[in-house]
């Protein structure tokens, strides 16, 4: 898959729940909790140092996040690249008007 817009549709083929939005909403959650759990342990355990077997942890816990950020867009009927896209265009006005470090929504 080269594209954000043709994994999200190869999710539906493993999306097997009955509630859309509040199930990859949920999932989506506990899965960034779990980042952060990883995260928690590099420095509770690691001394601050990612071992690569916690960048391994890591790089599949943000498949999980991935995998249900892309099914709570589909569920929402909206497209993965387009997201991506408004995101960028977003940050990069930020940028441009020098406010990307501030705080609040419409900046």
């Amino acid at each position: 898959m080269s594209d954000l817009t043709s994994y999200q549709t190869w999710t539906r083929s493993t999306a097997i729940y009955d509630n859309p939005i509040i199930y990859p909403s949920l999932e989506l959650a506990g899965e960034v909790g779990e980042v952060c759990n990883q995260v928690k342990k590099i420095y509770r355990d690691d001394k601050g140092i990612v071992s690569p077997t916690r960048k391994t942890d890591l790089e599949r816990e943000l498949g999980d996040v991935l995998w249900a950020l892309a099914r709570l867009i589909d569920d929402l009927g909206l497209d993965f690249n387009k997201v991506k896209e408004y995101n960028v265009m977003k940050l990069e006005d930020r940028k441009a008007r020098n406010v990307i470090g501030g705080s609040g929504d419409n900046r």
